[in-house]
C-alpha cells in the first residue's frame, strides 16, 4: 500500500495496528535488509521490540537508538535495550548532550527494481498502548526525498556524517528553531503587505521566549493566530496592542491531546507540518527532534480539520484570558454542545462504515452463549 501512496494515520481515531504490522512484516520479510528506529517510550511486552528482536536474529541489520533518559522509563529501556543487543541488534544509547525525542523508523527492502526505503515518522511514541488514549499523527511513505532524509538522519545519529541539509525533514537542534521563526515571520510579512495571514498550531506546551516574541510581533502586524496548547502556556493572548489577534485554548478530555501540528496560510499556498517537538526551549535546542511536511492535499485537509475542530469545542475547551486564567466560554442559549473528541470519533466511525460498505466485508461479533 505504501508503494502506491502515502498513508496518514490519526490515532486513536485510526487504529495503531498498521504501525505494529509494518514492523512485524519487515521482521518476517526475507527481502528486508535493514531496519533503523528511534525508541523513546515503549509498552511492557512491546510487540515492536519483539519484531526488532526477530529481525536481528534473522540477520537483518537492525539499528535502534534508545533514549535511556526518557523520564520514568529509564530502567525499562535499559532492560529491553540489552535484550536487543543480545539478539544481535546495534543499539545506540542516545546522543551525547541531547535527548533523542524524534519518532522515526526506516526500512530498507530489496525489490526487483533495486533497493526501496519505507519511512514511518510521527508525533508520538512507538507505544501501541498509549496510542489508544493519546492523540497523535503518523505518516507512512516511500517517497524518495523522505527516504533520503531518513537515511541521512540515522547516519548523523550513528556518527557517520555531519548534520545534513535535508529536503523534507527538519531537525532540531540544528534547523528547527530557525524554520519555525522563519515561518512565523513570513506570515507577519504577508500581513504587513496587506495580505490575509493566519497561523494555527497545536502542541503540548508553549514556553520558548523567541517563539512567543515572534508570535506577538505577528499578531501586532495583523496575523490571526489560533493556538491549541494543552499544558503550560507562557504566552498571554488578548493583550491590547500586543496579542489582540491571538486565541489560546486547552482541551482536556478522555484522550490526551499529544499531537503537534502547525499550519501556515502562506498567501493561500497552505503549508502543514507535523512534529515531535513542542514550542519549548528544550525541544528546539536540547533535543533531537523532527518536523515533516504534510504534502498530500487530502492529508492536509485531515490535519487542518482536526486543528480547526478544536476551536469549536464548547464542552471541554477552556480559553486562556489576558489575565492568565482559563475559563469555559458560556454557551449561548440554544447552541448545540460540541465535544470535539466525540465529534472526531463519530466521523471515524462513519468513515469506517463507508469503507466496509465499499469492500463488502462485514465482521459479525460472536454472540455470548447463555450460561
Amino acid at each position: 500500500m505504501i508503494d502506491e501512496r502515502d498513508v496518514l494515520l490519526y490515532h486513536p481515531y485510526d487504529a495503531y495496528d498498521p504501525v505494529v504490522a509494518l514492523l512485524e512484516q519487515a521482521a518476517e520479510d526475507p527481502d528486508v535488509l535493514a531496519i533503523k528506529q528511534t525508541l523513546y517510550r515503549v509498552s511492557v511486552g512491546s510487540p515492536m521490540i519483539a519484531s526488532l528482536q526477530r529481525a536481528a536474529e534473522a540477520n537483518k541489520q537492525v539499528t535502534v537508538l534508545v533514549e535511556l533518559t526518557a523520564r520514568f522509563d529509564e530502567e525499562r529501556n535499559i532492560r529491553w535495550a540489552r535484550a536487543l543487543e543480545a539478539a544481535g541488534a546495534h543499539v545506540i544509547y542516545g546522543v551525547r548532550g541531547y535527548k533523542t525525542h524524534a519518532k522515526i523508523c526506516l526500512i530498507v527492502r530489496r525489490t526487483p527494481d533495486g533497493l526501496r526505503r519505507y519511512v514511518h515518522v510521527g508525533t508520538g511514541n512507538y507505544n501501541e498502548r498509549t496510542a489508544r488514549i493519546y492523540t497523535d499523527f503518523g505518516l507512512m511513505t516511500a517517497a524518495t526525498a523522505f527516504a533520503e532524509d531518513a537515511s541521512a538522519f540515522f547516519n548523523t545519529l550513528t556518527g557517520y556524517s555531519d548534520p545534513p541539509k535535508m529536503k523534507k525533514l527538519v531537525m532540531a537542534p540544528t534547523d528547527l528553531r530557525r524554520r519555525f521563526v522563519r515561518l512565523i515571520n513570513r506570515e507577519r510579512g504577508r500581513a504587513e503587505a496587506g495580505e490575509p495571514a493566519e497561523i494555527v498550531a497545536k502542541m503540548n506546551s508553549l514556553i520558548d521566549e523567541e517563539i512567543i516574541t515572534s508570535l506577538y510581533a505577528a499578531s501586532q502586524a495583523g496575523v490571526r493566530i489560533h493556538l491549541n496548547v494543552r499544558g503550560i502556556c507562557a504566552l498571554r493572548p488578548g493583550l491590547p496592542g500586543i496579542s489582540e489577534h491571538i486565541d489560546v485554548i486547552s482541551v482536556v478530555d478522555r484522550f490526551l491531546e499529544h499531537a503537534r501540528a502547525y499550519y501556515f496560510l502562506n498567501g493561500g499556498d497552505e503549508q502543514v507540518y507535523l512534529a515531535s517537538a513542542d514550542w519549548m526551549t528544550r525541544n528546539l535546542d536540547k533535543r533531537v527532534e523532527l518536523m515533516f511536511p504534510v504534502e498530500h492535499p487530502e492529508h492536509r485537509r485531515v490535519v487542518l480539520h482536526a486543528l480547526r475542530s478544536m476551536f469549536k469545542d464548547n464542552v471541554k475547551a477552556r480559553w486562556l484570558g489576558a489575565d492568565g486564567v482559563y475559563k469555559r466560554h458560556k454557551r449561548p442559549k440554544g447552541e448545540e454542545p460540541c465535544r470535539v473528541q466525540h465529534a472526531l470519533q463519530d466521523e471515524a466511525r462513519k468513515a469506517a462504515a463507508l469503507a466496509r460498505d465499499r469492500t463488502g466485508i462485514v465482521l459479525v461479533p460472536e454472540e455470548r452463549k447463555a450460561e
